[in-house]
């Protein structure tokens, strides 16, 4: 699944082309990706002009200036194509702007979605209102973690991934980060130091930057709305590094936490 240094990625992408733009045609190939498209979504989308475009955790924004934004999550295997050579079949929303630009929502396993909602009301969309700070933000600190973890006896990995605590964190990033960090991911978060989690805010912001500028990371079916691949991989140290040696000199392991596997290295993630 795209996590937010791809989604932020998209977003930037798409700007180039959306930003200030008036949308002549928004056409949509099927009636649903995860769930229905919104009723109404073309009728509202046709015609407005795009104020700007923005992120909220793993979804991007685009708001127009019929203070309505249209919200979209690219699921597993979703992406958006700039200016295509031709619409393919999985091309499920198309975008078309009156300078002539071409944007379609590409999503071949349809996990992704679509929502339209109130600008003015996206803080309190029921997706969004109890999220926690976003991890590039001034909000995200060690004192949020402190008061987050105080006490906590679940895994600190575990926290991390929970969306009220931090949002938009997934779990490549989180176990890089930890990796660098020297944090087990097994630690129950309530036993991190001080000076571990004065450590860990700033790697998590370093580690989400490296991947912004790297254009994401590449497993599956992610490609930049460019359509060049994310290349953050090759900066991976221990997320799919399963018994390659650590730049420790130990080993990376790899084990399970709440359905996902977990990348780490015993001898320097205490």
């Amino acid at each position: 699944m795209p996590e937010l240094p791809e989604v932020e990625t998209t977003v930037r992408g798409l700007a180039r082309y959306l930003d200030g733009q008036r949308i002549a045609r928004l056409i949509l190939n099927r009636p649903d990706l995860r769930r229905p498209f919104p009723a109404g979504l073309v009728q509202h989308m046709t015609g407005a002009r795009v104020t700007g475009l923005g992120r909220r955790a793993k979804y991007g924004l685009i708001h127009t200036d019929r203070d309505q934004t249209m919200i979209f999550h690219l699921g597993m295997s979703g992406r958006w194509r700039i200016e295509p050579d031709a619409i393919e079949k999985h091309d499920h929303l198309v975008i078309e702007t009156g300078a002539g630009h071409i944007l379609a929502l590409n999503d071949a396993r349809r996990f992704g979605s679509v929502d339209l909602v109130e600008t003015k009301e996206l803080d309190v969309w029921p997706r969004f209102a109890a999220m926690g700070p976003e991890p590039l933000g001034e909000d995200f600190n060690p004192r949020h973690l402190r008061a987050a973890f105080a006490k906590r006896t679940a895994p600190v990995k575990q926290l991390l991934l929970d969306q009220r605590i931090v949002a938009g964190l997934g779990n490549i990033y989180v176990c890089e980060a930890l990796h660098r960090a020297g944090v087990s991911p097994a630690k129950q978060a309530g036993r991190v130091s001080r000076r571990a989690l004065e450590m860990l805010v700033p790697v998590i912001k370093a580690v989400l930057g490296e991947s912004i500028a790297a254009g994401g990371s590449t497993i599956r079916d992610y490609a930049q709305p460019s359509g060049e691949l994310g290349y953050f991989g090759a900066a991976w140290q221990v997320y799919g590094r399963e018994g390659e040696p650590c730049a420790c000199g130990g080993t990376v392991e790899r084990f399970t936490q709440g359905g996902r596997g977990t990348f780490w290295c015993r001898q320097c993630q205490k």
